[in-house]
């Protein structure tokens, strides 16, 4: 079968190679691939920002139908629709293992990273870590529950009710998929970006976002301030990882306001207005990926179409039409990306 496979560290050295269709083993499922989604940490993995186990085939956004299942497998059968956590490996001792937070486990192995992914014709997954698809959400759908998820954990550490004001920092697809799941637990969402991404803006107020801001030739924190009778926003979401967000979304927060950092920084180091931390007593926290008890709430809010994931998807490409995929983000053309496998 056809693979994408990360052969080198560095930029670059990602190609399209023949691999041995992978063997299912005890408490295993393999998965015949639909579709596969392009994440930003693929991107980053691409450019030689982000370190994984070479040679590795990437992706780890997916959707597929079951066709085989190893020993001690009852929970699912051969074509079954299903979608898997990217939990491949975990050491299953650690605190963060007990209570189910795989996403700290200092020992997790992770598909599309450590593991064989998804950008070939199959994959084989964990059973733990397998979900049956929804009667209403289908494959291509489906190929975005982990980034729903990611989107979904974000939403989770904050303490969002109806009535809040959140403004999400950021209108790439986690920033959209973000406000959706904030608009669905009540909130009354302001979306940012520049003018160069109208047409996400657009999209988020297609998906029922309440506010779109092009900070560029709107006065963002007036708007915010006009929302809130002058406190400040309620909760802000920072998902773009562009250094100077961090501290508008500081200075947007009402005292005792919730700060979530869902965009990962280019370098560790970042400058930080810590005097607002401190006056406003504001809560700041970090989000890493997802864990478990996201899925099948992402998979319900697809289901019930209060997240259309579908509508963020702007682009289809063959694996061996990388290069393609990748000009088209890297452009702006694109909002959510998905990779088919090639035909057997």
């Amino acid at each position: 079968m056809k693979a994408l496979v990360k052969q080198e560290l560095g930029h670059g050295n990602l190609i399209v190679v023949d691999r041995e269709e992978p063997a299912v083993g005890p408490n295993q499922v393999k998965i015949k691939i639909k579709f596969a989604g392009i994440c930003g940490s693929d991107l980053h993995t691409y450019e030689g920002k982000y370190k994984v186990a070479v040679p590795v085939t990437l992706g780890h956004e997916f959707a597929g139908e079951v066709v085989e299942v190893g020993e001690g497998v009852t929970e699912f059968k051969v074509g079954d629709r299903v979608t898997s956590e990217t939990t491949f490996h975990i050491c299953g001792e650690c605190r963060y293992c007990k209570s189910q937070d795989y996403n700290l486990c200092s020992h997790r192995k992770g598909l599309g990273s450590q593991v064989h992914g998804a950008f070939t014709n199959y994959l084989i997954a964990r059973k733990e870590s397998v979900h049956m698809l929804p009667e209403n959400v289908d494959y291509l759908a489906a190929s975005m529950t982990e980034a729903v998820a990611c989107a979904h954990h974000a939403v989770m550490k904050s303490s969002v009710k109806p009535g809040d004001v959140a403004v999400i920092l950021g209108p790439g697809p986690i920033g959209l998929l973000v406000a959706q799941i904030a608009k669905h637990y009540g909130a009354k969402t302001v979306i940012t970006g520049l003018s160069k991404d109208k047409s996400r803006l657009d999209k988020g107020l297609s998906l029922g976002v309440d506010v779109a801001v092009d900070i560029q030739t709107q006065d963002l924190k007036q708007i915010v301030n006009d929302l809130t009778d002058g406190y400040g926003a309620d909760i802000v979401f920072e998902c773009t990882g562009a250094p100077p967000s961090l501290n508008t979304g500081l200075d947007l927060l009402r005292k005792q306001g919730e700060y979530v950092q869902v965009g990962i920084f280019p370098q560790a180091e970042i400058s930080t207005d810590f005097e607002k931390i401190i006056q406003k007593e504001i809560r700041v926290m970090g989000c890493r990926s997802q864990k478990p008890a996201d899925w099948e709430p992402s998979l319900h809010l697809m289901n019930i179409g209060a997240v259309k994931a579908h509508e963020l998807v702007s682009h289809q490409f063959k694996i061996n039409e990388w290069d393609k995929a990748y000009d088209a983000i890297k452009k702006g053309e694109a909002i959510k990306v998905v990779l088919a496998p090639l035909e057997e």
